[in-house]
């Protein structure tokens, strides 16, 4: 007698929509639920209820709660990484690469800002293999900073290319998040172009001055 293969727990009914749709709308409720309660007061169940999946086929889609958690901060982060190191290893001058690392980093903090949210109150929500993936892609976005600030102090134009100023510069630039406002006074661009200015005043030398 042939054995019958065992169905995948949860699995849909043929009529549900596309996977890939099904997914991105559990992610998106996810993403929604995580920033507005925080990871640990969100349940699986109000994330399918958000995305309009039955609790029983929502393991289907996702693997847990934690992966949708990971999968939220990784893409994002690794969409700083790839804007970051783009600009470091170009041939432009480190002061043209530095306002830019900064209008591409004000920018991506916030068109991301729910993400940011979730990675700030919910930074030791994900452990072992999932927070070292993450951790690596961080220390790439650190990397190519301070690529940029060595390159700067080394040409005389920067003061410094100390770590402490390197991941302060970072760190206030990711804070951006907490209290911009897309109806608020000023536009993304125009937030950047603030903090070029005021951070290009503390840290370069009078020889960038022109």
């Amino acid at each position: 007698m042939t054995e019958v293969p065992a169905r995948r727990r949860g699995r849909p009914p043929a009529s549900e929509s596309n996977p890939v749709q099904t997914r991105e709308r559990i992610v998106r409720a996810a993403l929604e639920l995580f920033a507005e309660k925080g990871f640990h007061a969100t349940s699986v169940g109000e994330i399918g209820d958000r995305a309009g999946i039955q609790r029983g086929a929502l393991y289907y889609h996702i693997g847990s709660k934690e992966e949708l958690l990971f999968q939220i901060r990784r893409g994002y982060t690794q969409l700083m990484l790839d804007a970051a190191a783009g600009i470091a290893e170009t041939s432009d001058a480190p002061m043209d690469k530095l306002r830019k690392l900064i209008r591409s980093h004000v920018r991506l903090i916030l068109e991301h800002r729910h993400e940011v949210t979730i990675a700030l109150r919910d930074a030791g929500a994900l452990t072992g293999e999932r927070n070292a993936d993450l951790q690596e892609l961080r220390d790439g976005i650190q990397r190519s900073w301070q690529r940029v600030f060595d390159e700067g102090h080394a040409a005389g134009v920067l003061r410094t290319a100390d770590h402490v100023v390197t991941k302060s510069v970072v760190a206030m630039l990711n804070m951006t998040s907490s209290w911009y406002h897309p109806e608020g006074e000023y536009t993304p661009d125009q937030i950047a172009d603030i903090l070029i200015t005021t951070i290009l005043d503390g840290v370069t030398t009078p020889a960038a001055i022109k």
